[in-house]
């Protein structure tokens, strides 16, 4: 089943700045070979249920890995069955609304 979910990784307990995780993480998301998109806040992912998944649990234990021995995490998560649709093709789609 594909899916979707917009990830937002917190180590806790590691000073203000978490650049340096968020990047371990986007380096998980690119060896995984996701389609993902990078946000102020988070990560949208898309992909196959299971892949994305074990990502997002690669994510937590390389930021254990690194350190972190506290990891708070949020996740929306969509599916839809009727008909294949990707990131992109939302954004797309309110843009071309915007544009009328």
């Amino acid at each position: 089943m594909k899916v979707m979910i917009d990830l937002c990784v917190i180590p806790l307990g590691v000073g203000t700045s978490v650049s340096t995780y968020v990047t371990a993480c986007q380096r998980v998301l690119q060896d995984a070979g996701l389609s993902h998109q990078m946000h102020g806040y988070g990560t949208n992912i898309e992909g196959e249920w299971d892949e994305v998944f074990a990502a997002v649990k690669r994510c937590h234990e390389v930021v254990h890995e690194m350190g972190a021995v506290r990891i708070s995490s949020s996740m929306r998560i969509g599916t839809r069955t009727d008909r294949e649709q990707s990131i992109d093709d939302k954004i797309n789609s309110v843009k071309t609304k915007l544009a009328e």
